[in-house]
């Protein structure tokens, strides 16, 4: 396979390449995300790491994944159960810690490939619901043809939902994409962000909550 290994330590880079090459993979290595973001499309599969220098490699994993279905096993030091579910969430395939046996990496590889790349989502620019247009590509809402001004989080939970409209969104899920944190103590804050969408649009059923799960956008008035 054409591996991209995204790691910026130069000495597990360099053993990592040695021990899949003898696999027989062909071995492309990013140091940066901003490497990764450019070749991903090109690769079999992705090995990344989170520590990235210049950013975060859960945002890296995010803008990814947005784009491709690429099947990428996240490959970091970080062991809390948090930093788990998040890599999980965001789109890895699979999460393995650091440090860990060459054979059980290809082991994970050999398992993510038998499963088949997954389809991406059906990505429409224009999502509608009524008559409630949402601009994924110029961050625009309108309802019958009215611009709604929308805060710059305000938009993002919505086109969270947007982006896959049948799919429902916990809660945790929403305040890691869009606020970088989990945690209930910005909890009150999505509440608040919710009501504002209702009431800005004055379409009560364009963001649908489902108790004890979460939230998805609704499918009309």
């Amino acid at each position: 396979m054409r591996v991209l290994l995204v790691e910026d330590d130069d000495r597990l880079a360099s053993a990592l390449t040695t021990a899949l090459t003898r696999h027989g993979h062909r071995i492309v290595r990013a140091g940066l995300a901003v490497d990764a973001l450019r070749l991903a499309g090109d690769a079999d599969l992705v090995l990344l790491d989170l520590g990235l220098p210049d950013m975060d490699g859960l945002d890296a994993l995010r803008r990814v994944r947005r784009v491709s279905a690429v099947p990428i096993i996240v490959v970091t030091a970080r062991t809390q159960e948090r930093d788990v579910l998040r890599g999980l969430r965001s789109g890895a395939d699979d999460y393995l810690v650091k440090p860990f046996r060459t054979a059980e990496l290809m082991a994970r590889m050999e398992a993510v490939v038998r499963r088949g790349t997954r389809p991406l989502p059906v990505r429409d620019r224009v999502v509608a619901v009524g008559d409630v247009r949402v601009d994924l590509e110029t961050r625009t809402v309108t309802v019958a043809g009215r611009p709604v001004p929308l805060t710059r989080r305000e938009f993002d939970v919505l086109a969270l939902l947007a982006r896959e409209p049948g799919v429902v969104r916990g809660r945790e899920e929403i305040l890691d994409e869009v606020w970088g944190d989990p945690l209930l103590s910005a909890s009150r804050s999505l509440d608040v962000h919710i009501a504002g969408l209702r009431a800005k649009t004055g379409r009560p059923g364009l963001v649908v909550t489902l108790r004890g799960t979460g939230y998805r956008l609704g499918t009309g008035p």
